[in-house]
């Protein structure tokens, strides 16, 4: 049995990609395992499968082959709406671009994913202000994205990744679209989420202060 602050197991997880007559192996044989309130850093050249393998993890692709346990459960023997409900239940994810609904308020926005699973609206108001206020934006939470700074978008981004409180958060170059200022509170906020709420995050990053302020970082290689 795993421990039971195990969040995420991978074990040899292989994805290839058609290449001509032959296949291109991003992935091959990888092992990883993150642990509650802990946070991984996935480094590597552009292109070598960072993105891929936190697509893999977040059910939005699939693996040639190898295992994936979130919480000891394989979402991989789940029918399609099943795995909808487990992915919004158990997985939040921040992109490098923060994809809010235009049309959405920044509170709205970060009410989405307790839509999802049909939340009691005052909950979901309650949630979403909190969260809101976790990550310093709780004064612009009627505003829409139009009229949000990059890194304030972000921040509603990140909120919105938290609100059903997620095992783990899947975050692919949060801060590759920021200013070096902005992208290093964005670093700090995510720290300082992790140790409020012991969040466990796994960041596929450039970005060495993000890196580095997390607790290990997996380096991806050339397949060979």
């Amino acid at each position: 049995m795993e421990s039971p602050d195990l969040i995420l197991s991978v074990r040899q997880l292989t994805k290839s990609y058609p290449s001509g007559r032959e296949k291109l192996t991003i992935l091959h044989d990888l092992d990883l395992d993150v642990r509650t309130g802990e946070m991984v850093a996935i480094t590597g050249p552009s292109g070598i499968g960072k993105t891929t393998l936190l697509n893999i993890i977040g059910t939005l692709d699939h693996a040639d082959s190898g295992q994936i346990l979130i919480q000891e459960v394989d979402p991989t023997t789940m029918s399609d709406g099943a795995l909808s409900r487990f992915r919004a239940e158990k997985l939040g994810f921040v992109f490098q671009f923060h994809y809010l609904l235009p049309e959405f308020t920044a509170l709205e926005n970060v009410m989405i994913p307790a839509r999802i699973l049909e939340w009691d609206r005052q909950e979901m108001i309650q949630r979403a202000r909190e969260l809101l206020n976790a990550v310093g934006v709780v004064d612009r939470e009627h505003h829409k994205p139009a009229t949000l700074s990059g890194g304030e978008r972000q921040r509603v981004a990140i909120a919105r990744a938290l609100m059903n409180r997620p095992a783990l958060v899947l975050a692919d170059e949060p801060t590759g679209n920021l200013d070096p200022e902005n992208g290093q509170r964005l670093v700090e906020l995510i720290h300082s989420l992790r140790d409020t709420f012991n969040q466990s995050f796994l960041i596929a990053t450039h970005s060495r202060s993000l890196a580095a302020a997390c607790d290990r970082t997996i380096q991806l290689r050339k397949v060979t």
